[in-house]
């Protein structure tokens, strides 16, 4: 095992499946104890099964990010269960899809409090734990930054929002011990399977405007992305958005 981040404590949302669990995994796998957090029991216990089988220490804890309540306690449950907090991996993010004369407003919002709102909750919540040495790792995505965000402009927009909250805090914090980062994943998620399988056309094509001709796997591409942020080795590392997309966000 890699011990890279041994005797850290991480806590990462949406760890139930998808882009989520890959982290959970890959940052267990470099020693640090996981707090699998998530709206969905049956995922999130699977996701710590899976990491303890494996001879790490994890916990699933139930949480719906949207809640403001459920943030404040999650964080002090983690806390209690582990005896820390060192890491926090902002993850969990609802989908908005649509144009934008189309976007229903609540989707919209729904976007908006999953993931700007809620990271920031996340983030003022985990702060006075992280202080001293800690690493936040927001994600972003590359559909903040392409040339046609068409049909994503929702999505987009609360993912930007997010990288600047990134960078906002990496310039608040800096002084409190704080590192925070952001990637822009492209990865395999049951959400892109499900629209490869709905659009297979459009799926073919995007694959396309990939340089490395394939989407990332969640543990293997994108969770060592995230290890080395929160590692040593990135300590001089802070407000910076990293994408991780086989080449695909700065190519056009």
């Amino acid at each position: 095992m890699n011990t890279v981040l041994a005797g850290q404590i991480a806590l990462v949302t949406g760890a139930g499946q998808g882009v989520g669990r890959g982290i959970a995994l890959a940052l267990s796998g470099a020693g640090a104890q996981v707090a699998v957090v998530g709206r969905s029991p049956e995922t999130i216990e699977a996701t710590a099964w899976e990491i303890r089988a494996r001879g790490g220490d994890a916990q699933a804890f139930l949480c719906d990010v949207m809640d403001a309540g459920q943030i404040d306690r999650v964080v002090e449950a983690v806390v209690a269960r582990f005896g820390g907090l060192s890491i926090l991996v902002n993850n969990a993010q609802t989908s908005v899809h649509g144009r934008l004369l189309e976007l229903d407003e609540q989707v919209y919002q729904d976007g908006m409090d999953s993931g700007p709102l809620a990271a920031l909750r996340l983030m003022r919540a985990a702060h006075p734990h992280l202080a001293g040495n800690g690493a936040i790792v927001n994600l972003g995505s590359a559909a903040g930054v392409r040339w046609d965000p068409s049909g994503y402009g929702g999505y987009a927009a609360a993912k930007e929002a997010i990288r600047v909250l990134t960078r906002t805090a990496a310039c608040e914090w800096a002084c409190d011990g704080i590192r925070v980062n952001a990637i822009l994943p492209l990865a395999n998620s049951p959400a892109l399977e499900e629209w490869a399988r709905a659009r297979p056309e459009e799926s073919v094509e995007y694959l396309q405007t990939v340089p490395l001709g394939r989407f990332g796997d969640p543990e293997l591409d994108i969770g060592p992305a995230v290890v080395f942020l929160c590692s040593a080795e990135a300590r001089y590392i802070t407000g910076h958005s990293l994408p991780v997309d086989g080449g695909q966000a700065l190519m056009r």
